[in-house]
C-alpha cells in the first residue's frame, strides 16, 4: 500500500477514535474509578475489539449487518444494556476507593479488560463505519500482508488513542482534583453512560 494511501486511512481511523462517545466514557470511567493503569487496560482491549470490527468487515460479514437489520438493531441493544449497567454500577458505587489487595487489583485488571473489549463488540456501527471505510481501500485481489497492515494501523490507532487518553489522566492537578470530587465524577459518569445507553437503544 502506497504510504499517502495508508496516511489517508489512518487520518480517518484518527477521526473516528477520537469522535467522543460510549467508548470514551467507559475509558474515562475505569481510569478514574480504579487507575490509568487499568485505563490502559481497557485502552488495549478496546483496541482489540475494534479490531474484530475491522477484520469481520475485511472478510465481507459485516455486509450482513446491513442486509438484517434485526441482527443489528438486537445488537445495538445488547450494547445499550451493557452501557446502562455500567452507569447503573457507576452510581452505586460512587466515591468507593481502591486501596484493595493484589488479589482484587488482579480482578480488576481483569474486569477493566472486559470493560473495554466488551463496550467495542457490542458496539455494531463500529462494523458499518469499517464496511464504508474499507470499501475504498479493500479489494479482492488485495494480499494478505496488505490487509494485516490495514487492520493493524486500526488497532493501534484505536487503542493508542486511549492509551493517551489514560496517560493524561495519570497524574498533575486535573487527576487530583477529579480524585477529590470523586463522588460526583462517578455519578455524573453513571448518568451519561446511561443517557449514551438510551440514545444507543432509543436510536
Amino acid at each position: 500500500m502506497e504510504f499517502a494511501t495508508w496516511l489517508s486511512l489512518a487520518a480517518i481511523c484518527t477521526m473516528g477514535a477520537i469522535s467522543p462517545g460510549p467508548s470514551l466514557a467507559v475509558i474515562l470511567r475505569v481510569t478514574l474509578s480504579q487507575a490509568p493503569l487499568h485505563g490502559m487496560v481497557a485502552a488495549i482491549t478496546h483496541g482489540l475489539g475494534v479490531g474484530f470490527w475491522a477484520l469481520l468487515t475485511m472478510q465481507g460479514l459485516a455486509v450482513l449487518v446491513t442486509e438484517h437489520p434485526t441482527i443489528f438493531y438486537f445488537l445495538s441493544v445488547a450494547g445499550g444494556l451493557y452501557l446502562a449497567w455500567l452507569g447503573v454500577k457507576s452510581i452505586r458505587y460512587a466515591g468507593k476507593g481502591n486501596d484493595i489487595d493484589t488479589v482484587a487489583l488482579k480482578s480488576s485488571y481483569w474486569e477493566s479488560a472486559r470493560d473495554g473489549l466488551l463496550v467495542a463488540l457490542m458496539n455494531p456501527k463500529a462494523g458499518l463505519f469499517f464496511l464504508a471505510l474499507f470499501s475504498q481501500y479493500v479489494q479482492a485481489e488485495m494480499a494478505a500482508l496488505v490487509k494485516l497492515q490495514l487492520w493493524a494501523t486500526v488497532v493501534v490507532i484505536d487503542g493508542g488513542w486511549y492509551i493517551l487518553v489514560a496517560l493524561l489522566l495519570a497524574g498533575g492537578p486535573l487527576l487530583a482534583w477529579l480524585r477529590r470530587h470523586r463522588v460526583w465524577v462517578d455519578r455524573g459518569m453513571g448518568c451519561l453512560l446511561i443517557l449514551l445507553a438510551l440514545k444507543v437503544i432509543l436510536g
